[in-house]
């Protein structure tokens, strides 16, 4: 009898800085407060990474205790999806560097840009490879510095961004398991709402584009946050109706940590009671494509998410992007 398998996760790992950066360091640095940071984003702190430290050193250490955590070596590894706004340079990739920290040199390497919603998009690329049986064991990385192109000075994006790296193993996993359905989408004529203006092809590096801040992010937060509080909620009803469940069969939601209210919007749109809603925004911020990997071990860690469990991922970002999957917890 021939078992049909789909793509699992069967490993979790993250990796934090140590500096963390409240919002009472921020009242020092720009004008702002806690009340308004906490009231507006649920935000009370994030992790900063040091001076020395780049993308690829937090996502190897996420992807180092991603694959102690499924019990495999580095060696068995034979693609790493690295999902990533703050690459370590333009070229070579993130993940190249990633696969020669790590030693997983029998694996094939690439970034992919998602912003905030990459590592969903990492999950379904990922399962793509496996269902078709071309790769076996696949590390999808969520990793950013996003603190490094934030301009400390503006009020309104300095507020709200951490770094972070989170990684899960994807491997062959047994039928009824795995993921059951995936969604993605993109609206590129809004991608003027939140983005890095100069350091590519359009705007390389100038001294006019340093001295205008074009090298750090921009956003409008109102119509970003419109987008948000829609497409989340939107995208995670989507998903359960591909799987062709209800969502009352929805056992756990991991969000993007961007928001408390946008959370909770989605929360509420699902009918989920706030203990089947993994939130850890208030520790760390937005860290990107970090968000849902780190939350997601940590959700797994803390033993809120059990076996056989339907768990959705889902994010938005900038593109504008996003994406949810189902996956049921093996």
């Amino acid at each position: 009898m021939n078992v049909i398998y789909r793509g699992g996760i069967i490993g979790t790992g993250s990796y934090l800085p140590e500096r963390i950066l409240t919002n009472q360091d921020l009242e020092k640095m720009v004008d702002t407060s806690d009340e308004w940071i906490t009231t507006r984003t649920g935000i009370k702190e994030r992790r900063i990474a040091d001076s020395d430290t780049a993308t690829s050193d937090l996502a190897a250490k996420a992807a180092q205790n991603a694959l102690l955590n499924a019990g495999l070596e580095a060696s068995e590894i034979d693609l790493i999806i690295v999902a990533t706004i703050t690459p370590d340079k333009n070229f070579p990739s993130t993940a190249c560097i990633v696969q020669s920290k790590i030693k997983a040199y029998n694996a094939v390497a690439f970034d992919i840009s998602a912003a905030c919603t990459g590592f969903i998009y990492g999950i379904v690329i990922a399962n793509q490879f496996i269902t078709t049986g071309l790769y076996k064991n696949i590390l999808v990385i969520g990793a950013e510095t996003l603190s490094k192109f934030v301009d400390w000075q503006d009020r309104n994006t300095c507020v709200l961004f951490g770094d972070g790296a989170g990684a899960v193993v994807m491997s062959k996993v047994k039928e009824g398991y795995g993921v059951l359905a995936q969604y993605l989408g993109s609206d590129g004529s809004g991608g003027d709402t939140l983005a890095i203006d100069a350091g590519g092809s359009r705007n390389p590096a100038t001294f006019e584009t340093i001295s205008q801040k074009m090298h750090y992010i921009r956003m409008d937060g109102n119509e970003v946050f419109k987008f948000a509080v829609k497409i989340m909620a939107s995208a995670a009803e989507e998903v359960v109706k591909i799987a062709g469940i209800n969502k009352s069969d929805v056992d756990f939601l991991v969000p993007h940590q961007a928001n408390i209210r946008i959370i909770e919007a989605a929360r509420k749109r699902m009918g989920l009671p706030e203990n089947r809603v993994y939130v850890n925004l208030e520790r760390y911020g937005n860290m990107s494509a970090a968000s849902i990997p780190v939350a997601l071990d940590e959700a797994v860690n803390s033993g809120a998410i059990k076996s056989g469990d339907n768990v959705i991922l889902v994010g938005f970002g900038a593109g504008l992007t996003w994406g949810s999957c189902l996956v049921k917890w093996e």
